[in-house]
């Protein structure tokens, strides 16, 4: 450095840091750059006496000049005013971080300390990026600002870090600190406990500090914490040889040192809550009150949707929350789970006198049942419930779900509950409804494919045959087929869960060797019913149109093959779906349509049940929503529409639900009253009367709440059937 002249050292995008001889007043100071005397821009001026004053310089200073995109090519600088400031020309490289740093305490001397602190107290205000915290920390270590180690790292489930180490400098309390590594630098107060440690360097202690989860980072990223200490900022690197402890281990090593802490009570406080964090372990058996807990079912779907049904013991309302957690997320469920009658979970505990109810309540709702929903990226964390009582102790219990299909998972838990509990009602609307309706679309995966004889899908529109699990027996609907001279030539599409597939594939081969019929043999995976295997037959061909066909229905007679496909040749692009029948000659489905007689909840209207002859003289009709069942249609359509619906139990609202899409897909839909199929009502039926209702009421109650909105606001076109 010589008189006249400054050095400029880039700190970060938006300072540069300036380092000159001469006496410039400290403080803020009007500067301008480049001759531009507006006196709009100030700069922060830290001075210092020389160590080695000569004749033409005794003072040196720093100055932290706010830059923008326009400062790249600086010249000249003046501080203060036009008649008393003092003018410089830049040199015309810029120093590094270490160069600058080696330049203050070269001069400053003695007085280094105090003056980086300065600089330092301005740094750490404002937007604090990664590029700035390297270059504090690079004045504090020229500075001899580095003062202890951080010699462990806690992770924990709530996001938090918990750190420990020692450090001569570093005072109990609410303390300014940053993170330097790769985790985000934002300065924040952290929480200091100090205690003794013997092996410490003189005058050294231990410390421990939680950071928040808004400022904490992943344990590999730190690389040291930049901190107000007792004498100002200092800086503490990690210890080469630090240990990471994960989530499980953290709260072990606060317990092993919360009894020798001191420090502010707040800060002892957040301590023992962290202490007393989730380790892996069930601890609300331990609790010294009539509290216990347990878990019948915990299901998980994708996406982190979670249906859990257990029992809650509390009959002196010990417990003030109740949380479901896994990693750092967390959602409270005591206030909306839905609580039922468990008298069992009360007469469980009649024998043990310490957890017997003191208020001898004649109430036995300890049942219950919660949906939560908690993010899938954190599925391999492990997953707890967290009570908090009123005297804010914590205790947990883990719970390891079980990964099955939303459907699955809602027919389990309605199946475990007696149809005449008064509770079941608000157990659909409050958490098997919203449950199901977070589902997302059902995603069937072709497992296997094999042809038994030459497969030619572009001969002629391929029927591609769905079999669910309890169509055993499918030889009928294969005969039927090998003698109709329309279907007995053309290619046919089987597809199958993939276990029935293990179970069926060859004797299924070897009929359609037998028939004469050209057929492909699917296997799928995730499939829950007929529509999901459609999907997955159609996923297996590359065709334009395909007839699809459920393995429950049969067709009336010869013939049906060869109508749909030249309707269809007519209104390309379209939907085609035949009529559907029971075997005492009523209607199944025949065609739906948007009844608007009450504009605010518009319904779809069906034929079910009406005499087959009330549509016998119908012709060719433009409906709302085809029969995914039965139809002709694009090979494409399924995918434009998104696929089926994963929320349903049962298989009318489902393929409803498609239809409707298909259809603001602009897809139109047609039924086709001259073809007839004979079929029976949903498998959910052979769980009996009462099953099937339910499933038929929990499948309404989606629809309605998906679609009423939609509806509503939307003009028909389609014809009521007359």
């Amino acid at each position: 450095m010589r008189s006249g002249r400054v050095l400029g050292c880039r700190v970060d995008e938006t300072t540069l840091l300036i380092i000159g001889l001469g006496r410039v007043m400290a403080g803020e100071v009007v500067v301008g750059v480049d001759g531009d005397q507006a006196g709009t821009r100030r700069a922060f001026v830290s001075q210092w006496r020389l160590a080695a004053p000569s004749p033409r310089a005794k003072h040196g200073f720093a100055a932290l000049l706010p830059t923008g995109a326009t400062d790249r090519g600086m010249t000249t600088i003046r501080f203060g005013e036009d008649e008393t400031g003092a003018g410089y020309i830049f040199a015309p490289r810029l120093a590094s971080a270490e160069e600058a740093a080696a330049l203050v305490t070269e001069s400053a001397g003695s007085q280094s300390a105090a003056v980086i602190d300065r600089l330092v107290d301005v740094l750490m205000v404002g937007n604090v990026n990664r590029r700035r915290l390297l270059t504090i920390t690079t004045l504090l270590q020229a500075a001899d600002a580095s003062d202890g180690f951080v010699e462990l790292i806690g992770e924990s489930h709530d996001r938090t870090t918990f750190l420990q180490g020692w450090s001569r400098s570093m005072v109990p309390g609410p303390c300014r600190v940053s993170l330097v590594g790769n985790a985000r630098p934002v300065v924040e107060e952290c929480g200091i406990a100090v205690f003794p440690r013997p092996d410490a360097p003189d005058s050294a202690s231990g410390f421990v500090g939680l950071l928040e989860a808004n400022q904490a980072g992943r344990a590999l990223d730190i690389e040291g914490l930049v901190y107000r200490g007792r004498a100002g900022w200092r800086y503490a690197a990690v210890h080469p040889r630090r240990r990471i402890a994960g989530p499980l281990e953290t709260p072990e090593h606060i317990r092993s040192l919360l009894l020798r802490s001191h420090g502010a009570p707040d800060v002892l406080m957040s301590l023992r809550a962290a202490a007393n964090s989730f380790d892996g372990k069930e601890t609300v058996s331990s609790l010294p009150y009539p509290v216990r807990m347990g878990t019948d079912h915990t299901f998980e779907a994708d996406g982190g949707n979670l249906l859990v049904s257990g029992w809650l013991y509390d009959p002196d309302d010990h417990v003030a929350a109740v949380r479901l957690r896994r990693g750092g997320a967390g959602t409270r469920v005591d206030e909306r789970w839905t609580r039922l009658d468990r008298p069992d979970v009360a007469d469980s505990f009649n024998d043990q006198q310490h957890l017997v109810s003191s208020l001898r309540s004649e109430q036995h709702a300890h049942g219950f049942i919660c949906h939560a929903r908690l993010p899938s990226e954190d599925s391999g964390a492990p997953l707890y419930f967290e009570l908090t009582l009123r005297d804010s102790r914590r205790a947990f219990l883990p719970v390891k779900p079980t990964r099955v299909s939303a459907r699955l998972a809602a027919l389990r838990h309605i199946g475990s509950i007696d149809p005449a509990d008064c509770a079941l009602p608000a157990i659909i609307d409050t958490q098997i409804v919203p449950f199901l309706s977070e589902t997302g679309r059902s995603a069937p995966v072709i497992d296997a494919i094999l042809d038994t004889e030459p497969f030619d899908q572009e001969s002629s529109p391929p029927i591609v045959i769905g079999t669910g699990e309890t169509e055993e027996h499918i030889s009928p609907l294969l005969a039927l087929l090998a003698l109709d001279p329309e279907t007995r030539r053309a290619p046919i599409v089987i597809v199958m869960p993939a276990e029935r597939y293990r179970r069926q594939a060859a004797r299924l081969g070897e009929l359609a060797r037998f028939y004469r019929l050209s057929v492909r043999l699917v296997s799928a995976k995730g499939t829950a019913d007929c529509y999901d295997v459609l999907k997955a037959g159609t996923q297996a061909l590359s065709c334009e149109t395909v007839v699809s066909l459920s393995a429950s229905l049969i067709p009336q007679g010869p013939g049906w093959y060869g109508k749909l496909v030249a309707t269809s040749a007519t209104l390309k692009g379209s939907i085609i779906s035949p009529v559907q029948a029971y075997e005492d000659h009523s209607i199944r489905w025949a065609g739906n349509w948007i009844d608007e007689d009450n504009r605010d909840q518009p319904v779809v209207g069906r034929y079910t049940g009406y005499p087959l002859k009330a549509v016998a003289d119908m012709t060719l009709t433009r409906i709302a929503a085809a029969s995914l069942e039965c139809c002709v249609m694009p090979r494409d359509a399924l995918l434009r529409a998104g696929g089926f619906s994963g929320g349903y139990l049962g298989t009318q609202e489902k393929g409803l639900d498609l239809g409707l899409r298909l259809s603001r897909s602009g897809i139109d839909s047609y039924l086709l009253p001259s073809v007839q199929m004979w079929g029976c009502d949903d498998a959910c039926d052979r769980d009996g009367p009462a099953m099937a209702a339910l499933v038929e009421e929990i499948d309404r109650k989606i629809f309605k709440s998906q679609w009423t909105p939609v509806l509503a606001t939307e003009q028909h076109s389609e014809e009521r059937p007359a």
